[in-house]
């Protein structure tokens, strides 16, 4: 396949019609649906069910989906990796939410400045969700993330670290006069928040569309949901109309430093070193 006949598979796949993936794309229909028509001839299968409304992926469908925008994902971190080759000196783009594994994150950076030949490193802040997008378009060298709850694959790790999770609720909901809670209550008081995944796609669902820590925080306070979060992430949530609740049921979440698999430059071979001992 051909980068353009990706681009051309992902913009319809996204827009779920013809008429405006062709719009999008700045081309006329004729030359996009017969591309699409190639494609099904190759592959044997129809890629989209057509319907009146616009069209609907098949389950091959489905599958190109995901592997052209891993593929597309990963053209475009080769140019952006080359041309920060290309402008200056080595230097590192570390990918982090606001909150998460402050203290273990103080601790690496001062270890790694401390050794010779160390890189510059720039933060990258990320919204929920991001960072693991942000390793695999090229915008990041390194990253931290909260394993379970963000993906590895196609990425190498390191375990640098632990947080208990919390739970945040409506200070004026009734169980937040409790020490503490389980997460069938925090389930059960207020419809969860829904994060944007790697993909880009929100989740079906009551509850409210949140973007990053902020927001979320504001939504609890106003009684719109209720969330379990890192530890570190609720730090942000200090504010009046929020009440923060140990998890009686919840096991700690892992700090990872994670970069991709493949093509780790010199200082990044460095970082992992100095986050191993």
């Amino acid at each position: 396949m051909e980068e353009r006949e990706m681009r051309y598979f992902v913009a319809v796949a996204e827009e779920l019609g013809i008429g405006r993936a062709a719009q999008r794309l700045g081309i006329a229909q004729p030359p996009l649906s017969r591309a699409l028509q190639r494609m099904e001839r190759r592959f044997g299968a129809e890629l989209f069910d057509r319907t009146p409304r616009g069209v609907v992926l098949t389950r091959p469908g489905e599958v190109l989906l995901r592997e052209s925008r891993a593929a597309l994902a990963a053209i475009e971190a080769a140019e952006r990796r080359t041309r920060r080759a290309v402008e200056g000196p080595e230097a590192l783009a570390l990918a982090v939410k606001a909150g998460t594994g402050a203290e273990q994150l103080a601790t690496l950076l001062d270890a790694y400045a401390a050794e010779p030949g160390a890189a510059r490193v720039d933060l990258v802040l990320t919204e929920f969700g991001e960072t693991e997008t942000a390793l695999r378009d090229g915008r990041a060298d390194v990253g931290l993330l909260h394993l379970p709850f963000e993906g590895t694959a196609g990425l190498d790790h390191l375990a640098i670290g632990a947080e208990e999770l919390v739970a945040l609720v409506p200070s004026g909901h009734a169980v937040a006069q409790n020490s503490s809670t389980t997460t069938a209550e925090v389930a059960a008081v207020l419809p969860p928040p829904r994060w944007r995944g790697p993909d880009g796609q929100v989740p079906d669902g009551p509850g409210p569309v949140v973007r990053d820590q902020v927001q979320l925080v504001h939504l609890v306070a106003l009684g719109r949901t209720a969330a379990v979060v890192p530890a570190a992430c609720a730090r942000s949530a200090a504010t009046a109309g929020v009440a923060v609740l140990p998890l009686r049921d919840a096991g700690p979440v892992t700090v990872a430093l994670a970069w991709p698999a493949h093509g780790t430059s010199r200082a990044v071979r460095d970082l992992v070193a100095v986050a191993a001992r």
